[in-house]
């Protein structure tokens, strides 16, 4: 019997960087597609979502969340949960991974996947809508990749925004339009079930991630900007049906499945086709990513 070893928060902020994070989630989509079950539990605001995920080689994984956001007011994390990772030769549990390593690694890191492909090379203006732990995450993910980045804040409590700013050195929008207006790469991390992006605001060549938007009824980008750009998501499994985002225009016909023009299993597709084109990638998490995210710092610190 193997004994599964436990990896702290401390452990794997140690032993990672977001470069080869990134590699790794690339890595992993050359693999054979992953079998992955959702299920979604709700009360009220309140969500417990528990995701499994097999890839034939790579191992398998089950992570369960739970999403309270009421929990901001008191002080605590509105994410919390567990993540197992097994072995693909036995089936044994090979580590017990912290929850929120797993979920800041993977939230950035699919994102930032995205970002290394699709936004122009030389953005340096980066511009996040949301000033949660995400948002600070973000900071850190993107100043990997794109060297002298100069990060903007926008938060609908601006004392959140000031008080992340604060903590990182960004700055804090105060005219949003005008904020988008400016940026190159755009990052929305917010829990909003209305859009707060508006299509008429933005500009040519400009990179959009969508992140955010979880449940059915969450959105967090209006129509405008989906029509205006080339859409790109990390799973169609995990986001076409799933998430409000694209579920909602979808079903209103205000875009079609064929607007979709590539997810990470087609990573060669994921790619600016020129300097002026808009384009826009929603991040659906998913648990294939958490299994390739834990396996990568199951290496790392193994290593």
């Amino acid at each position: 019997m193997t004994t599964a070893k436990f990896i702290t928060y401390e452990q794997g902020e140690a032993a990672l960087d977001w470069i080869a994070l990134t590699d790794a989630l690339a890595a992993g989509h050359a693999l054979p597609r992953a079998e992955i079950e959702d299920s979604f539990l709700y009360r009220r605001d309140d969500t417990l979502l528990s995701r499994a995920a097999w890839i034939d080689g790579l191992g398998s994984l089950v992570k369960t969340a739970t999403i309270f956001p009421g929990n901001a007011a008191a002080g605590k994390p509105a994410v919390n949960g567990a993540v197992t990772l097994f072995s693909d030769r036995t089936g044994e549990a090979e580590a017990f991974v912290d929850f929120h390593l797993v979920t800041k690694w993977k939230t950035a890191g699919d994102s930032l996947l995205a970002a290394r492909r699709l936004a122009r090379p030389e953005s340096r203006n980066i511009l996040i809508l949301g000033a949660g732990t995400v948002a600070g995450t973000l900071i850190e993910a993107y100043g990997a990749a794109f060297s002298g980045a100069k990060f903007t804040l926008w938060n609908r409590t601006k004392a959140r925004a000031e008080a992340l700013a604060e903590k990182t050195g960004a700055a804090v929008a105060e005219d949003l339009a005008e904020a988008v207006a400016a940026a190159d790469i755009i990052a929305t991390a917010t829990m909003s079930t209305e859009p707060v992006l508006k299509g008429e605001w933005l500009q040519p060549g400009q990179h959009i991630d969508l992140i955010g938007a979880y449940r059915p009824d969450m959105r967090e980008a209006d129509d405008a900007v989906l029509t205006r750009a080339r859409l790109f998501v990390d799973s169609r499994a995990t986001t076409v049906g799933h998430i409000g985002e694209l579920k909602d225009p979808l079903a209103r016909g205000v875009i079609g499945e064929g607007d979709i023009v590539a997810d990470y299993y087609q990573l060669d597709a994921v790619r600016r086709e020129s300097a002026e084109e808009i384009t826009v990638a929603k991040n659906g998490g998913g648990a294939h990513l958490d299994l390739m995210t834990a396996r990568h710092i199951l290496d790392r610190v193994g290593a």
